[in-house]
């Protein structure tokens, strides 16, 4: 009796397919990108939301954008202007927001 077994791939595709589990997926990466100004790991992050709830090539159909572009601006060297980000965000109903930072001195 052989059990298959998975990567953490694709174990974290299969969470990621939860809307919720999703959200903190992203929160987690962007509180990585506050800290170390590293924008490639959400960039990842977002590219791994996208392939786990619509796949690449649906989900560029979905929102009109280039499928080879979208791969681009969602990798780790990716530069994406902040309307693809939004764009992005939203068509996987999620939206940026501004919220204040308690530690900011002079408040």
């Amino acid at each position: 009796m052989s059990k298959k077994l998975r990567n953490h791939d694709e174990v974290v595709l299969e969470q990621l397919q939860n809307p919720e589990m999703a959200k903190a997926y992203l929160e987690v990466a962007l509180e990585e990108y506050e800290q170390d100004g590293e924008l490639s790991f959400f960039l990842e992050a977002l590219r791994n939301v996208v392939e786990a709830r619509f796949g690449m090539t649906h989900f560029a159909e979905k929102t009109g954008l280039n499928r080879q572009n979208l791969y681009r601006a969602l990798s780790a060297e990716g530069n994406p202007e902040l309307r693809t980000i939004s764009l992005v965000l939203h068509n996987l109903g999620y939206r940026l927001s501004v919220q204040p930072i308690s530690t900011v001195s002079g408040q």
